[in-house]
């Protein structure tokens, strides 16, 4: 077969002043696209699914830092800090989702603009007639390009779902440092804690085996009977057994702070402090309004439904007619020289529109409905979720100071307690009974005044978490078991608080 071959100049206005008759149905719907382009699903306005109080319960007065632990002026935590955002396995793969949801968000706008490629060809052929074998060469060249008119907008709304989803993707990273430097803080001080532990359990020790050897005098000089000492001594072998328990969670707890920190777990990754710091007044709550940028994950949620939004629009527009716009230019000879001298140009339009599909795209656009409904009620119920957690994390630690100040008096009580029953039983004028009682309420209170003073650290961290925060996040630097040749990227930089557009 011959192919029939055309002058691209035969496309032009003739003489009579008429074109082409194919060229004017090929620009005919070229401009019924242009004119009808402006036509698209619209996608439905955003409302907060719920009301916000006006106010919460409690509020402080000091300003809470973008970085919040700085508030806790702990030198040691703001090391451990760094090396667990620059470090931690689990964030890095945060940063690897969003380089993902970017990427996507990219290739689905690719589709808004036209593709054009590049085709050579060398090809070669033989015949065989009549004994006789007959061989071609042939070279050609040519330019594809295909375009498809958004008529009812579904490409756009198909990318501005996949740029909604990056956005979402981006606060999701922020929610992941966020939480990361929440349970940070929480290991490092509940780590401080237990080597408090230590030392009061340490001290106990020492104080039970001084008055171990008091009681073995007296059974000695036959004032009291061997059941003091036996009780005296199971007393000193408990709180021994409560060291051994302590000094295993406080090896749990080193292995956990090296694994946030992205370090092997027989790491040693932070000193051996044994006080915990003095928590700095209560920071600003706020308005349960501002929450809504502060929080990430209700950032995220939001993205989410915008995402879901668009998802609906495009599913939408896909149930109309679909026109895209090709165009074909090639040359060919059987040598290279001959090229450029003869061009075959071809111009298509192609409008395809659903009529019978069996249903699929009515359901398809049932199905993103409920996404996007799903979407909706997930958001409001974060919300819900974040102004709980804000006022129980507020509750928690006025109520955790009224304990503390609580166990301070019972503490104070009990140490007077001890010290008088102890002289009256040397005297002989005091059951051992009571000497035990008083040795073991004392020594309950003195751990337990630690472990509320930790608790209530612990309260604020959650205070700091509920209320959300923002700093600037630094990508970490790529591994070294990266594909080779891949170019080396930008670090990149993202902040918690995005300006709602």
């Amino acid at each position: 077969m011959t192919m029939q071959k055309k002058n691209w100049f035969d496309l032009a206005p003739q003489r009579t002043g008429r074109l082409y008759p194919r060229a004017m149905v090929t620009l005919v719907f070229i401009m019924l696209a242009v004119l009808i382009s402006g036509c698209s699903v619209a996608n439905h306005d955003i409302k907060m699914p719920l009301s916000v109080p006006d106010r919460f319960s409690e509020s402080g007065h000091s300003a809470l830092p973008d970085q919040w632990w700085l508030s806790f002026e702990d030198s040691v935590l703001n090391g451990l800090m760094d090396q667990a955002l620059a470090n931690n396995f689990s964030l890095k793969t945060a940063w690897d989702r969003l380089s993902q949801a970017r990427a996507l968000a990219k290739s689905a706008g690719a589709d808004l603009f036209p593709t054009l490629d590049v085709e050579a060809e060398d090809s070669r052929n033989w015949s065989f007639d009549s004994g006789e074998t007959t061989e071609g060469h042939t070279y050609s060249v040519g330019l594809a390009a295909s375009y498809e008119v958004d008529l009812w907008g579904r490409i756009q709304s198909s990318r501005d779902a996949a740029a909604f989803a990056a956005q979402a993707s981006e606060q999701d990273l922020q929610a992941t440092a966020l939480t990361l430097s929440a349970e940070v803080a929480s290991a490092w001080y509940q780590l401080v804690e237990q080597y408090g532990q230590l030392d009061i359990l340490n001290a106990q020790i020492l104080n039970n085996e001084q008055i171990l050897e008091l009681v073995t005098l007296q059974v000695c000089t036959g004032q009291v009977g061997i059941a003091d000492m036996l009780q005296q001594r199971q007393l000193v072998e408990s709180s021994q057994g409560e060291k051994t328990e302590v000094l295993a969670q406080a090896g749990v707890l080193e292995h956990q702070l090296a694994i946030l920190l992205g370090q092997p777990p027989q790491q040693n990754v932070a000193p051996r402090v044994t006080t915990l710091i003095h928590l700095p007044a209560m920071p600003q709550s706020g308005l349960p309004a501002e929450l809504m940028n502060r929080r990430p994950d209700i950032r995220s949620a939001y993205f989410s439904v915008q995402a879901a939004d668009s998802d609906l629009a495009a599913a939408i527009a896909n149930r109309f007619p679909q026109l895209s716009l090709t165009a074909d230019a090639e040359t060919s000879g059987v040598h290279t020289r001959d090229l450029f001298n003869n061009w075959l140009v071809t111009l298509a339009s192609n409008l395809v529109a659903p009529i019978v599909d069996g249903g699929a795209l009515r359901a398809e656009v049932d199905r993103t409905r409920a996404v996007a409904s799903e979407a909706l009620h997930t958001w409001g119920q974060t919300i819900l979720d974040a102004l709980k957690e804000v006022e129980d994390a507020l509750v928690q630690e006025q109520r955790q100071r009224e304990f503390i100040i609580s166990l301070d008096k019972q503490l104070a009580l009990a140490g007077q307690v001890s010290e008088r029953v102890r002289d009256r039983y040397l005297q002989g004028m005091e059951d051992y009974q009571r000497v035990l009682d008083a040795q073991l309420s004392l020594q309950t209170l003195q751990r337990s005044l630690l472990t509320a003073r930790q608790n209530l650290i612990q309260d604020r961290i959650d205070l700091c978490l509920a209320l959300g925060s923002g700093w600037a996040l630094e990508q970490p630097e790529q591994d070294l078991s990266r594909t080779a040749g891949d170019p080396a990227e930008e670090k990149t930089v993202t902040t918690l608080h995005v300006t709602e557009k």
